[in-house]
């Protein structure tokens, strides 16, 4: 199904055409890679055929239907299965033994993740949970946007302090106050600017900062 090397390098398997394996297939359409979506289900796949590069229905277990399909050609491939946890073990059993270099597999629970893991993903996502944590941190914090990384790194969108207004960065050191940096400034009506030390503040600017999650949410909250 991958018509050439190059394509497969760029294109993205994409296993499991629910909630999640939709929406992931389509914004990777949108920023340009080919997609190979693969779902038992005919009525997902009839509804996908037009939008998406590929779309094949198929047992995505099978080792040698996924070699058919030139799935192995395919650097990347994400299985989005999730109310089947057998399914979900076994797609990505059959995708290590092809040899695909970066399997993601989206897990419902923690015991679902680390079977993942041992199967042979190598990246577990829980987008219910991630979906959680970030709207409990724009619900109930000052935080515009959020999102945090594995290893307790994050990075936020959140209103500029009083006190740096009519500051630059370098006279506010909101680094050496609070442990964060910031990385950009965003101005109503006007383009994203990176952060430089000259950069002055104005009343309404937003700040793009990171650091350690605990001191993005202190920063954040100082706002």
């Amino acid at each position: 199904m991958a018509s050439n090397t190059s394509s497969a390098e760029d294109g993205v398997v994409v296993i499991g055409l629910g909630r999640f394996g939709s929406a992931l297939a389509e914004s990777l359409i949108h920023l340009g890679h080919e997609v190979l979506g693969i779902d038992e289900d005919a009525h997902l796949v009839q509804s996908w055929a037009d939008r998406l590069t590929h779309v094949v229905q198929a047992d995505a277990t099978s080792t040698e239907t996924l070699r058919r399909l030139g799935v192995h050609e395919f650097a990347r491939a994400v299985v989005g299965i999730g109310s089947d946890l057998e399914a979900s073990v076994l797609t990505v059993l059959a995708l290590n033994e092809l040899g695909v270099r970066e399997i993601w597999a989206k897990a419902n629970g923690s015991r679902h993740g680390r079977i993942l893991e041992r199967t042979g993903a190598h990246h577990v996502v829980y987008p219910e949970a991630a979906m959680g944590e970030r709207v409990a941190h724009l619900v109930t914090g000052k935080m515009i946007d959020f999102i945090e990384f594995d290893d307790g790194f994050a990075i936020g969108k959140t209103r500029a302090p009083r006190e740096a207004e009519g500051r630059t960065l370098a006279e506010c050191a909101l680094r050496s106050k609070y442990g964060v940096t910031v990385v950009g400034v965003k101005r109503p009506k006007t383009d994203f600017t990176y952060a430089r030390p000259e950069t002055t503040i104005r009343p309404g600017d937003l700040l793009i900062v990171s650091g350690p999650t605990k001191l993005v949410e202190a920063f954040a909250a100082r706002t």
